[in-house]
């Protein structure tokens, strides 16, 4: 029973973890097409809030109830899918850091250029830019990691 509630815990928390992530992707992105700095400040503020109310506590939630289910399930941690699988979070992770601060900046940067009726500067489609390309491979590790949690090959 307890292997089932962990387990159920990891899934609900990897769901909100790759929705958020995905979501706030999907919305932003089309803000950004728009290019209308009082939408993209809205949409750009409600993303920065999601990523710290569902994916920080997920991201930190996500390797200590994978590791506690590897234990309980008796899988050895030293398993080709578990190394792989937590070589691919921390890659998702090392990507996912410098969009938060990119977030943060672009959030402030659209709220300045609506606050001032101004549109928005270079240096936000810059950080857009990056922020986009962090995120493709950040996106493509997760769902691997997805297939190495279901598959478990050795």
């Amino acid at each position: 029973m307890e292997y089932l509630i962990v387990k159920w815990l990891h899934i609900l928390s990897s769901t909100l973890l790759f929705g958020t992530g995905l979501g706030s992707a999907y919305y932003m992105y089309f803000a950004n097409r728009c290019g209308d700095p009082r939408v993209i400040a809205v949409v750009t503020r409600h993303v920065v809030w999601a990523d710290w109310l569902f994916t920080t506590p997920t991201v930190i939630f996500q390797p200590l109830s994978g590791l506690y289910l590897a234990y309980l399930a008796g899988f050895p941690l030293l398993s080709g899918w578990i190394i792989w699988s937590f070589a691919l979070y921390f890659l998702a992770g090392a990507c996912w850091l410098p969009v938060v601060w990119l977030q943060l900046r672009m959030r402030d940067m659209a709220e300045a250029a609506h606050r001032h009726g101004q549109t928005l500067p270079p240096l936000y489609w810059r950080y857009g830019r990056i922020w986009l390309g962090l995120g493709i491979p950040a996106f493509i590790a997760m769902v691997i990691v997805f297939y190495l949690m279901v598959v478990k090959p050795l």
